[in-house]
């Protein structure tokens, strides 16, 4: 199997551990998750959120699109608070056997911090990149918005 990296980078005011956390908080991410789902142009209906943030813990995101629950899920690979968190990503089950792997850093910058993610997937989703890349700026976005509230 061949992969390909999606990779975005994003600057931010607050300091990494602000960053890593609003990743692991249940009520940060509901909040985050919302604000990206309404920049993609989606209702922002969250569902559920479910984080047991510990390497080999699993994690839930859901929301609602058209009355239909659509679903994101994977396991933490690891977590090194303040400055890396790898996780697998799911969308569909059959992709459970080879899940797209994430792979966010974050490093200190000034006064506030860098975070670099990269979304490693098979290269049959190539197509995918432009909304991937989209997608994944949206949520350090609004995990940005929530953070400067």
């Amino acid at each position: 199997m061949s992969t390909i990296e999606v990779e975005v980078t994003h600057h931010f005011k607050a300091s990494p551990e602000s960053v890593i956390d609003s990743w692991l908080d249940p009520v940060k991410v509901r909040a985050w998750f919302g604000i990206a789902l309404q920049r993609l142009g989606l209702a922002g209906e969250v569902a559920q959120i479910e984080i047991d943030p510990q390497v080999r813990g699993a994690f839930l995101f859901s929301d609602m699109r058209d009355g239909v629950e659509t679903r994101h899920w994977g396991t933490y690979l690891e977590l090194e608070r303040p400055r890396r968190i790898v996780f697998t990503w799911n969308t569909v089950e059959s992709d459970e056997s080879d899940p797209i792997k994430i792979v966010l850093t974050i490093e200190p910058e000034g006064e506030g911090c860098v975070a670099n993610l990269v979304n490693e997937m098979d290269s049959k989703w190539a197509d995918n990149v432009p909304q991937t890349t989209e997608g994944w700026g949206r949520i350090l976005e609004a995990t940005e918005a929530l953070l400067d509230e």
